[in-house]
């Protein structure tokens, strides 16, 4: 019978995605791969989890990828820099660049041999351009962050489902669905209490591979939808 898993953020962390993905998920063509956003920044191999993923697509891999907040971030800095002789576009990409050093910017760039985001090949950034937002599923809604629960309709914030962080549920207005994200690293004690205990509306899938030396974070986790299995790769890439 085919498998539904789900994946989160990967931030640049290539050699743990393929291990997930390879070496314990080991998915058919007939599986589905559900990659919840935040593939680039911060880890050493930001091209490097793309041309996987893309890799998958291309062999005809049953693929559905999200934008993260890390990617819409990325293509906006992308345009600024391409439209510096317009003075106002100049300083909000030398802004923007400044931000993107601070969340891990300069090892995407280094991933890409690239001195500037103007040198990473468009191919990438209208890749990223194109990600979907959410996918609603039949019990859950999966997404990169969340949604606006205070709109009437939750689907129509898009900035929301890449950037928003503390927010009230409400199922009924989403059709009684779970909502499964990441984009908020969380310890793996409570990933597994939100997996196993039907009371949590939401599902954090996000362990934050990219983080070292702290307990209870550090691995890449994918779910099984239809068994809710958890599989868990610890970092291979740093």
């Amino acid at each position: 019978m085919p498998k539904r898993w789900v994946i989160p953020d990967i931030h640049g962390c290539s050699k743990t995605l393929k291990a997930l993905v390879i070496d314990l998920i080991r998915p058919t063509r007939n599986d589905e791969l559900y990659f919840l956003g935040d593939y680039v920044d911060r880890g050493p191999d930001s091209k490097g989890v793309i041309d996987f993923i893309r890799d998958l697509e291309n062999d005809q891999y049953n693929v559905t990828a999200l934008k993260g907040n890390h990617e819409d971030f990325m293509v906006e800095l992308y345009d600024a820099e391409m439209k510096t002789k317009n003075t106002w576009w100049h300083r909000l990409g030398d802004r923007k660049h400044k931000v993107w050093m601070d969340i891990g910017g300069k090892s995407t760039l280094e991933s890409f041999d690239a001195d500037s985001i103007r040198r990473v090949p468009g191919g990438y950034i209208e890749w990223m351009r194109g990600l979907r937002y959410y996918v609603p599923l039949e019990k859950f809604v999966l997404v990169h962050a969340g949604l606006n629960f205070k709109n009437e309709d939750p689907f129509q914030d898009q900035r929301a489902m890449l950037w928003l962080r503390d927010y009230e549920i409400r199922p009924d207005k989403i059709g009684n669905r779970r909502i499964i994200h990441g984009h908020v690293p969380v310890n793996m004690e409570l990933i597994v209490l939100s997996v196993k205990s039907k009371v949590y509306k939401f599902i954090d899938l996000d362990n934050g591979p990219y983080i070292s030396g702290k307990e209870g974070f550090g691995n890449l986790v994918a779910m099984d939808l239809d068994s809710m299995e958890i599989v868990i790769q610890n970092n291979l890439d740093l």
